[in-house]
């Protein structure tokens, strides 16, 4: 990049070899936006420092220790405040971030995770006469309304009721429950409409008109199992919703079950941990993970390693129809999940942490005057949750208000008819 210097030598010379002798006119800089060289990206911000003072002083006059939070904002060319960026701590869910660029990093965002429905007998006058095996692969997202959908994709095949077992192979949950035999109980449920909860009929309702209500009976026990029978035959395969579905899901709502079963089919979080160090550069110093959600104090990483993250993913996405705001709650486009009861500008994707006393605040602002910004709060040494947060959203606002924050990323690029159970994501194994 042209520096000052490198013009003024330019202009000199030039000058020299035409022979002018006049004196050299400030010329502006090849610009940034059609910024003036003093307003380039890279020079500081005054107004953002002061703004993050502030904050800093409003902490300690509530009797927190500064050493405790941390603070940095920065551009992809300057930091434009930074109160203890490089120094590791708490981010509870920020973690999620982690986790979410290893996802990206090992599947295609178009990735499905399959669970398959075999019988071991034959289908007479609507009734299997023999057990029903389900083989997971790892769907976080496998909940009411996906259960009702396979059991209308059973009712097709002429399937009314189940004489045997209900099996569970592989790795298979149901609503957020991962233990094999918990979640086998939970599917009878849903694929039987007389055993319905007011929490299943709930579901059921929230599915396009004309669904239909699945009766299918199983008379047997749930039970686990740790290899599919040999003379299983497939029935259905159901597909979950993409990875990019998957991935805005669990952020948006900072769901730890979904996140931790994600980082156990990533190989756990030393692989989680791993694949950000490498991608990121980032020493492992800063990133410490001993889970892919975020419980637990012991997930330490440090506001430049989140940073980083957000920068990794926007490098992996560069190409790609879908976007970092895609898979992260945004302002003015997510009301529910962790943005509900947030101030958050429009426009400003984030990331949620919470824990007892910690609560995290990191995204991206996409800004006019700076580009791409990215921020991280992190606060620690009060049960004031509520406080924390209040605060953390005066920042943006005040940063909102310095700035002309673009709206674009309010519009996302999920598909529409994306929906918990579509039955096009069944299919019979036939």
């Amino acid at each position: 990049m042209f520096s000052v210097f490198n013009l003024a030598v330019f202009g000199f010379l030039f000058g020299w070899l035409g022979g002018q002798s006049q004196p050299i006119a400030n010329i502006p800089l090849i610009s940034w936006q059609n910024q003036p060289i003093f307003d380039l990206p890279t020079a500081p911000d005054p107004r953002v420092a002061a703004i993050v003072a502030d904050y800093l002083q409003d902490l300690t006059k509530k009797g927190l220790n500064s050493s405790q939070q941390r603070v940095l904002i920065e551009t992809e060319w300057a930091d434009l405040a930074d109160h203890q960026g490089n120094l590791p701590a708490s981010g509870a869910s920020l973690t999620k971030i982690a986790t979410t660029l290893a996802a990206v990093e090992t599947w295609p965002l178009d990735h499905r995770f399959a669970t398959r429905f075999y019988s071991t007998g034959e289908v007479k006058n609507g009734v299997l006469e023999g057990d029903l095996i389900i083989e997971g692969s790892g769907d976080p997202l496998f909940v009411w309304e996906e259960a009702i959908a396979v059991g209308n994709g059973l009712d097709q095949l002429g399937i009314r009721q189940v004489k045997g077992d209900l099996i569970i192979t592989g790795q298979f949950a149901m609503n957020f429950q991962t233990d094999p035999l918990k979640a086998g109980e939970l599917l009878k449920i849903g694929l039987d409409q007389s055993k319905w909860s007011k929490e299943t009929q709930k579901a059921f309702q929230s599915l396009p008109s004309g669904t239909q209500a699945p009766q299918v009976k199983i008379l047997g026990m749930v039970r686990a199992s740790q290899i599919r029978p040999e003379n299983a035959r497939l029935l259905l395969r159901h597909q979950s919703l993409t990875l990019t579905e998957l991935l805005r899901q669990m952020n948006i709502y900072s769901n730890n079950v979904m996140s931790e079963m994600l980082a156990e089919l990533l190989g756990g979080p030393a692989a989680v941990d791993a694949i950000n160090t490498k991608i990121t550069g980032v020493g492992a110093e800063e990133i410490q993970l001993i889970n892919g959600s975020g419980l637990g104090v012991e997930n330490r990483l440090s506001p430049r390693a989140v940073i980083e993250i957000l920068k990794a993913l926007d490098r992996k996405l560069a190409n790609q129809p879908i976007k970092v705001a895609d898979l992260f709650p945004v302002g003015g486009r997510d009301t529910k999940g962790t943005m509900q009861w947030r101030a958050i500008p429009k426009g400003v994707m984030i990331k949620t942490g919470t824990l007892a006393q910690v609560s995290a605040l990191a995204g991206e602002i996409p800004t006019q005057e700076r580009g791409k910004v990215w921020f991280v709060i992190m606060n620690a040494g009060s049960s004031n949750i509520e406080g924390f947060r209040n605060q953390q959203d005066r920042v943006l606002q005040a940063l909102d208000q310095h700035w002309q924050i673009l709206p674009e990323a309010t519009k996302g690029s999920i598909p529409a008819r994306a929906f918990l159970g579509d039955p096009s994501r069944i299919s019979q194994g036939f």
